[in-house]
């Protein structure tokens, strides 16, 4: 009987898995509608008595996102109060959604990538995960990793669709 062999273990082939690089942390979403007046009208004394008395300990060692519930009009200036009190103790703040901040983590996360280890290579972008992965994320990596690699491709090892390849 022939022995069974693993061609995909044995191939150059190299996957990334943004799992594996997944930043754990609790995230959360700040909602700046319940220091305004009725939820809508930021009065500043007020707005600032408010931010100075609240317990920001809370989101020690979180990522944060600063977001507004009601249809409230408030100047820019008071996202940035809140970012200045939530920075000392927050890994991470973003404006908006907590869909927002998810894109604003995982953009980083590729920026900081080393890839010098894919040059020129095949490189699978694994697309199953059991974590939640933006798409703008799948796609900053690839225009980040297409610079370097041979070859990139979609999915898993034994079912790939074929993204980029260099030309010759």
């Amino acid at each position: 009987m022939d022995e069974i062999v693993n061609r995909v273990a044995k191939s150059p082939l190299i996957t990334f898995d943004f799992e594996e690089f997944y930043p754990e942390g609790k995230r959360l979403e700040l909602d700046i509608s319940q220091w305004l007046f009725e939820g809508l009208i930021l009065r500043e004394k007020e707005f600032r008595a408010a931010l100075k008395d609240h317990n920001w300990d809370q989101y020690k060692d979180t990522y944060v996102a600063i977001d507004c519930s009601s249809d409230a009009i408030f100047p820019s200036w008071a996202i940035l109060l809140v970012t200045s009190y939530l920075e000392p103790v927050a890994k991470l703040v973003s404006a908006g959604t907590l869909k927002d901040l998810e894109l604003i983590i995982f953009a980083n996360l590729v920026q900081e990538l080393n890839i010098a280890h894919l040059e020129n290579k095949p490189v699978i972008i694994k697309g199953c995960s059991d974590k939640h992965i933006p798409d703008a994320a799948f796609v900053l990596l690839t225009q980040k990793i297409q610079k370097v690699a041979k070859s990139v491709m979609f999915g898993e090892a034994c079912s790939t669709v074929p993204i980029y390849k260099k030309s010759k």
